[in-house]
């Protein structure tokens, strides 16, 4: 069995499922040679005219640039630079309306021509390029800024990297297909000695096993063309195919070329084949022989409305008004429109400012009887008409209604990612569904949210990165913590083991431990002040204890007993005695009873700021016995407490105390400080039932004893 290229060879040709015949409209514009445009006031140049991201803007407005030199300039593989077309000054870097059938904006660099269209000075030319590594011929290539001229856009030095070593058989696309379309077939009777060099230049990267010029049977000339230049030794050989649309699509022409079909999700270079389009060619050969970047191209004018239909070599960012102007349109009365691409592919631009860029191939300016227009669309009569003419033997119909209900899912399970838009089977349909709309919108709603749920994805992982980031610091910091505690417990046990008397950090360390114990236990711990009181009263309590091992010493109460017991007696003989003398002593007891008096009065003010100092005492420590208050109960005991009469007795004191006062002022000062207080308090606090019978008696013992005294002092 003979391999595929032994029966490329031998001129074996397939076939692909679908197709139409439309009619091809090519006579009109292939008359003349390819023409200069000439080079516009103005030039716009989007930064995207490839598939893949835009590149680095390297210029500022204001600034003058020459003809060739770089605008941008990227350093990955999907991207490719733009040059300038002509030398001029850079007067905007704005939005401008692009080429595409969405009809918006997109960033663009816009050049005011000088006139003088002026070179740069570093050029090299490479004139041998056999003897150059491919690799730097790809990195040439690349810097060129050429991307695939037949309509995708895809970058030409990424598809020649992919195709190294892999590529056994090289395609040249020549088909050009599309109606109205004759750019190509100009392009090689013109320049075929250039395309073959370009083929060769190719060839030399890749090193494939043979080279093959896919060509349709309606171009004679070109066919002629290309075998006038080239020979037996070239490795290239030309396939005549039959017309048909869309034969020029890639996986189309490598099917009915080779037979084999490319994989759904994958490239032509996976089974060992690799495309490139005439364009393109001719693209290389000038970046590498002649040190042009990719600024301008061959491009179609042509329709009913045109004067002056042909082929033209324009400078990107060209305007398709100037080149209206130059090729006299005149516009349709009732329907205008100016079509980009081919009638089958191309969209109808928005206005005449749309600039041309490296994959515009092909400028339509039709009259009603020449394209009419489709605006009554009907119901479908699922006549299958789509699914016979689909080349990429899809099911149109189906499609049509899941795009329509939004269906994304179905769409992509019917594999619309498949779809080349070729726009045969809207050509075909009876009713005149616009198909092809529905599919690019179905596809630009597609990836829009796939680059969403992508975006999520991309924050998620960030999330989830940083959640885990955190999750580590904090790990790390109590580990840290935890080994810090750790060298100190160490420590501690090492210094407490060696004697250095640390007990104050081991009590601290308890004191918080039993706090945290009562905290959690929902005991609360007492206030600093209160536990260090009740700790000295403990204390205290427990050193008398210690010193006195037997029982409390009541000595103090026994002569107090004692004493009240010989006050009685004496109180008694008192009495008689002043019967007898009531007369003689009656101005002398005045005088000992005001001095008793006042005595009372200090003792019974004393004995007050003494019971609330121990009142304040007990609040703080708790309660403790004083000896004042062993007095009250031992009296209170032994004599019942009337509330009355100690309130009258305490009145009779206060009372006493003031007319001490006055006395004072004529004697002299007798404590002062005892009675104010008496003064202060009776005047300001409540009087204490218990409180002030205690004074009392105490004022009576004490009236008692100077009365005694008074009277050992008259015997003596």
């Amino acid at each position: 069995m003979l391999s595929i290229i032994e029966q490329i060879k031998q001129g074996q040709l397939w076939d692909f499922h679908g197709g139409i015949h439309p009619p091809e409209n090519k006579t009109i514009s292939t008359r003349n040679v390819i023409q200069q445009a000439g080079v516009p006031n103005e030039l716009i140049l989007p930064l995207k005219q490839h598939i893949g991201s835009k590149g680095d803007i390297l210029v500022a407005v204001g600034e003058l640039v020459l003809k060739g030199q770089p605008l941008t300039q990227g350093n990955i593989a999907m991207c490719v630079p733009i040059h300038a077309p002509t030398s001029g000054k850079i007067t905007a870097i704005e939005p401008r309306t692009v080429a595409h059938p969405s009809g918006l904006t997109d960033l663009c660099i816009v050049i005011e021509s000088d006139n003088n269209d002026q070179w740069i000075d570093d050029r090299e030319p490479i004139t041998d390029f056999f003897n150059q590594d491919p690799i730097d011929l790809i990195e040439r290539i690349r810097q060129s800024g050429i991307s695939g001229m037949g309509g995708a856009g895809f970058p030409t030095s990424r598809k020649l990297q992919s195709g190294i070593g892999k590529a056994d058989i090289l395609i040249i696309n020549a088909a050009e297909c599309e109606p109205y379309i004759t750019a190509d077939d100009r392009l090689m009777q013109d320049y075929a000695e250039e395309v073959v060099t370009g083929i060769k230049i190719l060839q030399h990267i890749l090193t494939p096993k043979l080279a093959v010029i896919g060509i349709e049977d309606n171009k004679p000339e070109a066919i002629k063309a290309l075998n006038r230049v080239i020979t037996d030794h070239d490795n290239i050989v030309i396939r005549v195919i039959p017309t048909k649309y869309p034969s020029g699509g890639s996986r189309q022409l490598v099917k009915i070329l080779t037979g084999k079909e490319v994989p759904a999700s994958g490239r032509s270079t996976d089974i060992g084949v690799i495309v490139q389009n005439v364009g393109t060619i001719f693209a290389v050969k000038r970046a590498i022989c002649d040190a042009e970047p990719l600024i301008e191209r061959v491009v179609t004018l042509t329709g009913n409305s045109l004067d002056v239909p042909g082929n033209f070599w324009v400078r990107l960012g060209t305007t398709v008004d100037h080149l209206m102007t130059l090729a006299g349109y005149k516009a349709d009365k009732k329907h205008p429109r100016i079509i980009m691409g081919g009638s089958l592919m191309g969209f109808t631009l928005p206005h005449k400012q749309i600039p041309i860029t490296k994959i515009t191939n092909c400028i339509i300016t039709p009259d009603r009887k020449e394209l009419p227009l489709y605006n009554h669309e009907m119901a479908c009569i699922r006549c299958s008409s789509c699914a016979d003419a689909c080349p990429a033997a899809l099911l149109p119909q189906q499609l049509y209604w899941y795009a329509k209900s939004e269906e994304f899912d179905k769409c992509e399970e019917y594999h619309l990612s498949d779809c080349i838009e070729c726009g045969a089977c809207a050509y075909v349909c009876p009713s005149e569904i616009p198909l092809v709309q529905y599919y690019r919108q179905a596809k630009s709603e597609i990836y829009a949210r796939k680059q969403d749920a992508q975006a999520a994805d991309r924050a998620k992982v960030r999330f989830e990165e940083k959640n885990a980031r955190m999750e580590r610091d904090k790990a790390e910091r109590e580990n840290k913590f935890k080994l810090a505690a750790e060298n100190r417990r160490k420590e501690m046990k090492t210094e407490t083991s060696a004697g250095s008397g640390n007990d104050a950090i081991a009590a601290a360390i308890a004191r918080v431990k039993a706090q945290k114990a009562a905290e959690e236990s929902g005991v609360a711990s007492p206030r600093p002040a209160v536990a260090a009181a009740i700790a000295r009263a403990k204390a205290k309590q427990a050193e008398a204890l210690k010193a006195n091992t037997a029982e409390p010493d009541n000595s103090e109460m026994a002569k107090l007993r004692e004493e009240r017991k010989q006050q009685s007696r004496e109180r008694k003989a008192n009495l008689a005695a002043e019967t007898n003398n009531s007369e003689v002593n009656n101005t002398e007891s005045e005088k000992i009873a005001d001095t008793a008096n006042k005595k009372d009065a200090v003792a019974a003010a004393i004995a007050r700021a003494k019971a609330r100092k121990a009142a304040q005492a007990e609040k703080e420590s708790g309660p403790t016995e004083t000896v004042a208050t062993a007095a009250v109960e031992n009296e209170s005991a032994s004599e019942p407490v009337d509330p009355k009469k100690a309130a009258v007795a305490a009145a009779i004191a206060r009372a006493k105390a003031r007319k001490a006062a006055q006395a004072e002022k004529e004697s002299g000062p007798t404590e002062t400080v005892a009675i104010a207080a008496v003064e202060n308090e009776s005047a300001s606090e409540p009087v204490d039932p218990k409180k002030a019978a205690v004074a009392a008696a105490i004022a009576r013992a004490k009236a008692r004893k100077a009365a005694q005294q008074i009277e050992k002092n008259k015997e003596e």
